[in-house]
C-alpha cells in the first residue's frame, strides 16, 4: 500500500511540473486597458512660488488619472453661475504719467503686452480709473475747483482738462490695442466747495449739493464719451468708510442711498446714461452696507451691483449679499500690493483670494490695485500710499514684471470676457476655479495652497487626466470640449 501511494505522488508531481512548465513555455503578459476615460489636448501654465517659472507652457505635466490623487477635482459644466466681464488693474494718474514718461516705441510694446488679446499677451480687459485724484496722482485735484467762497451748482465751470495730460492719451492708445476694454470709474472726493469740511480728505457730501453732484458725475461720462471713451460702471464712492486717504469722503450706507435715489440715478436716467451704477465699493466685513441701500425699492432700481475691496472681512461676504439679492451684480474692485512685495506669498494670496475666491462668490471681474509703480513707489498725494507695489514697476523704458503682473494674466489671457463660471468643487489645500468660454474651452485655475507637492485628477465627464503642482505653485489648464 504504501509502494503505491509513493509512486502515485510521484506521477502528480511529475504531471504538475509539465503543465508548470508548458504554463511559463505559453505565457504573455495581459494588454493593461488604459484608465476609463480620455486624456485631452492640455495646455498648461504654470507659476511657481520660487519665480523659477512664470506662466510657463509645461511641456510634460498631464498624464492619466492617479489611483490614489491627492485631491480629485470634478467639473460639471451643466451648474453655470456668473458671466465673467475681465479682469485687470487700477489705472491711475500716477500708472498713466509713468506710461507716458516712456519711449513711444518701448510703451508701444509694453501696451501690447498687456492690453492685446493675441499671441503671449496678457489680454487685460477691465481697469479702473479715478474720477478726479485718487490717492496715487501727484497732487489733489477735481473738475471743479474753486477758490474759497464759490461755488458752481449748474457746473458751469466743469472741465476733464487735468486728464489730458496723461490718462486721456493713454486711454485712447489702448483702446486702440483694445476697443472692448471695459472701463470703470471712480470718485475719491467730490470738490471741496460741496463737502462739510472744506477738504479734499474726509468730510461729508452736502445735502444741498446732491443734485449739483450728480450732474457732475453725469458731466464726467458724457465728458469722457466725447472723448470716445466709454465708462462700463461707476462706483458711487471710493472705500466710503474710510475719511483718513486723500482725497476721501465718508459716505454712509444711508446718505448713499439719499443720493443714489434722490440725484444721481434720476440724473442718469434724464440724461440718458446707461453706465452702471456700483453701490459701496469697500470692504467684505460690511455686507450690511450694500444691503441696506439695495433694500430700498426707489434706490434698488438704480444699481447695478456691488463692489468690493478685501482688506477686512471674508470673501464668501460677496456670496452673502448676491444671495439676498441675486439680480445684482457683484464686482471685485479693488486690492493692493505693499511694497517692496513677496512673489511667493502675493501670488499664494491673491489667486486664492481673488482670481478664485472673489470669482467662486460671484464676483463678474478681478481688479487689483495697481498697474504701475516708479522705483521711488511714486507718485501719491500728501498722506496718500506711499507703499503701494504696481504690477509692473516702470523706471523710464525699463520694466518688471511683479506679482501682480502673473496673478491677473492667469485669468485675464484665459478667461475672456463672456466666459461662464462653471460647477467644480473645491475645498482644503487645492483651490481652484474654472470657466467655459465663448469658444468652448474649459479653462481651469489651480493653486496647490499647501506646503508640500500634490498629485491631482480632474475629471469632467469622459475627460479625465492628472497633474502635480508643487506646493504654492498655480496652474492654469486649457482643453476644448
Amino acid at each position: 500500500m504504501k509502494l503505491k501511494f509513493l509512486v502515485i505522488l510521484l506521477l502528480i508531481g511529475f504531471s504538475n511540473q509539465k503543465c508548470k512548465d508548458k504554463v511559463e513555455e505559453e505565457f504573455e503578459p495581459p494588454v493593461v486597458e488604459p484608465p476609463v476615460g480620455e486624456i485631452p489636448e492640455v495646455q498648461m501654465y504654470l507659476t511657481t512660488s520660487n519665480a523659477t517659472q512664470k506662466i510657463a507652457l509645461q511641456e510634460v505635466g498631464i498624464d492619466f488619472p492617479l489611483e490614489t490623487p491627492n485631491y480629485t477635482i470634478t467639473i460639471d459644466h451643466s451648474e453655470v453661475y456668473q458671466e465673467i466681464d475681465g479682469f485687470g488693474f487700477a489705472l491711475t494718474g500716477g500708472s498713466a504719467m509713468h506710461l507716458n514718461s516712456m519711449s513711444v516705441a518701448a510703451r508701444a510694446q509694453l501696451l501690447n503686452r498687456l492690453f492685446d488679446t493675441t499671441g503671449e499677451s496678457i489680454g487685460i480687459s477691465y481697469i479702473r480709473i479715478s474720477i478726479g485724484a485718487s490717492d496715487l496722482d501727484e497732487s489733489v485735484f477735481s473738475y471743479n475747483d474753486l477758490p474759497d467762497g464759490e461755488t458752481d451748482e449748474m457746473q458751469e465751470q466743469f472741465s476733464i482738462e487735468p486728464d489730458r495730460t496723461h490718462l486721456i492719451p493713454i486711454l485712447k492708445e489702448i483702446l486702440a490695442i483694445n476697443p472692448d476694454l471695459k472701463i470703470m470709474a471712480t470718485p475719491w472726493s467730490p470738490p471741496t466747495w460741496m463737502k462739510t469740511n472744506g477738504s479734499s480728505k474726509g468730510g461729508q457730501l452736502l445735502e444741498k449739493y446732491y443734485d449739483s453732484y450728480g450732474l457732475y458725475l453725469a458731466k464726467y461720462i458724457e465728458a469722457m464719451a466725447a472723448e470716445n471713451i466709454t465708462i462700463e460702471s461707476m462706483s458711487v464712492q471710493n472705500e466710503p468708510l474710510h475719511p483718513g486717504n486723500n482725497p476721501s469722503m465718508s459716505m454712509s450706507a444711508e446718505e448713499q442711498l439719499a443720493f443714489i435715489k434722490t440725484a444721481l440715478g434720476p440724473t442718469f436716467e434724464e440724461r440718458n446714461i446707461d453706465t452702471k451704477i456700483i453701490l459701496y465699493d469697500h470692504n467684505a466685513d460690511r455686507p450690511d452696507y450694500p444691503m441696506t441701500i439695495l433694500a430700498d425699492e426707489e434706490a434698488y432700481q438704480y444699481v447695478d451691483g456691488s463692489g468690493f475691496h478685501l482688506y477686512g472681512g471674508d470673501i464668501s461676504a460677496l456670496s452673502q449679499v448676491r444671495n439676498a439679492y441675486p439680480e445684482k451684480n457683484i464686482y471685485f474692485t479693488e486690492q493692493w500690493y505693499g511694497a517692496p512685495g513677496n512673489f511667493s506669498g502675493d501670488l499664494k494670496w491673491h489667486i486664492r483670494e481673488l482670481i478664485i475666491g472673489a470669482t467662486r462668490n460671484w464676483s463678474k471681474n478681478v481688479i487689483e490695485w495697481n498697474l504701475s509703480s516708479a522705483p521711488d513707489l511714486g507718485p501719491h498725494t500728501d498722506g496718500g500710499c506711499d507703499q503701494c507695489l504696481g504690477g509692473i514697476s516702470i523706471d523710464g523704458d525699463n520694466v518688471t514684471y511683479n506679482a501682480g503682473y502673473y496673478v491677473v494674466a492667469h485669468a485675464s489671457r484665459f478667461v475672456r470676457p463672456g466666459s461662464l463660471r462653471i460647477m467644480t468643487n473645491s475645498g482644503g489645500d487645492i483651490s481652484n476655479v474654472a470657466f467655459k468660454t465663448e469658444n468652448n474651452q474649459v479653462v481651469l485655475i489651480v493653486l496647490n495652497n499647501s506646503e508640500a507637492t500634490k498629485a491631482i485628477n480632474v475629471e469632467q465627464n469622459e475627460v479625465q487626466f492628472s497633474t502635480v503642482l508643487d506646493a504654492g505653485s498655480v496652474a492654469t489648464y486649457l482643453w476644448n470640449e
